[in-house]
Parts: C-alpha cells; structure tokens; sequence
C-alpha cells in the first residue's frame, strides 16, 4: 500500500470514529484542537485501523499525535 492509499483509507476511519465528514479533514487536522474527541474515540479509531490495516499500535502512541498525518506515520512504521 502506497503513502496515498493509507492516508485515504485513515481519513476514513478517522471520519468514522469521530462522525465527521472525510471531506473536512485533512493530515494537518488536530485531534485536539479540530475533533475534540474523547479517548473512547481514539480507543475506536485504534481497534478499527488495527481491524483494517493489520498494524498493531498501541493506543498510547496513537494518542500521542497531534494531528492526522502523525498518525498516518505511525501507522506506516508499523506496516
């Protein structure tokens, strides 16, 4: 899977978690500040990438990343 794909397929989960319209987000979107979700979101967001793109990361790393794109990162490490 090219960088492209994985960053089109996690907008995806992304927007499903969040119930956000993929089209409002981009990798420069901040959990924080854009999504204001709760950790539930991100525990959803986690299960859900780790169902879909078999990587396994942990919910602390995934926490971490201030925006999108450093999840995109961090999610193509472990592919």
């Amino acid at each position: 899977m090219d960088r492209k794909e994985l960053e089109t397929q996690i907008l995806n989960l992304v927007a499903a978690s969040y119930k956000k319209d993929v089209s409002g987000l981009s990798m420069e979107t901040s959990f924080r500040n854009n999504l204001g979700g709760a950790s539930i979101q991100m525990v959803a967001l986690v299960s859900e990438i780790e169902n879909e793109l078999d990587a396994c990361i942990m919910l602390a790393d995934a926490s971490a990343c201030a925006t999108i794109g450093d999840l995109v990162d961090l999610v193509e490490e472990e592919l």
